[in-house]
């Protein structure tokens, strides 16, 4: 399956909340959502009650859409959180917090997750003075995750700045906007994760 690539605020209207997909434009009155907050398509007023197997689902397609992963992605972070001590619901949120794209638009240096994944591609990340270009990459307790020093001049990223300043960037990392720096100082607990998001559901989907 390949990736999404028409308008997201749809993704938002299908599930019938806002997953802040477009950054900052989110949260403005402007959102599609505010004006259709009926789901898209021809019967998308008449929202029926869903059946057990429909909620599961309906999360589980929430989750994957705010991190910006595929399926197969997704379903290994689920194989991989079952085998490790612990919640596995957790567990699996903990490894999509820890990816590199999600870390980087913590810190505010993407007005969306899309963007992060962006800036992560195109080589403008280092993670212990080390470029990686890889969204998936995760990082681990102490790394140092930056803007690499020949780019922490370029307008894009005073623009970002200007943008996600006041955003507050959760208690898992230590940010220094200034340089354009921030360090996992812990792995991220439950209730670092202020997503309105019930990984119980995805458990018993694939569970089944």
């Amino acid at each position: 399956m390949a990736r999404y690539t028409g308008p997201v605020c749809r993704l938002c209207r299908r599930e019938g909340e806002k997953l802040f997909l477009k950054g900052e434009k989110c949260s403005k009155q402007c959102c599609p959502i505010n004006k259709r907050p009926t789901a898209p398509g021809q019967h998308g007023t008449s929202r029926k009650k869903l059946s057990e197997y429909g909620q599961q689902l309906r999360e589980k397609q929430k989750t994957k859409r705010i991190y910006g992963v595929l399926e197969k992605q997704f379903r290994m972070y689920f194989e991989k959180a079952r085998t490790t001590p612990g919640v596995t619901g957790e567990n699996m949120l903990r490894l999509l917090e820890l990816r590199l794209d999600n870390a980087v638009y913590r810190l505010g240096y993407g007005r969306s997750r899309t963007e992060a994944r962006q800036i992560v591609r195109h080589n403008l990340i280092t993670v212990n003075g080390k470029k990686v270009n890889i969204p998936s990459y995760q990082v681990k307790v102490g790394d140092v995750i930056q803007i690499r020093d020949k780019s922490k001049t370029l307008q894009r990223f005073k623009d970002i700045s200007d943008v996600t300043h006041s955003r507050a960037v959760p208690e898992w990392l230590t940010a220094d906007p200034e340089n354009l720096r921030g360090t996992v100082a812990m792995k991220p607990l439950r209730e670092h994760i202020t997503y309105d998001l019930h990984e119980t559901l995805i458990v018993e989907l694939y569970s089944k």
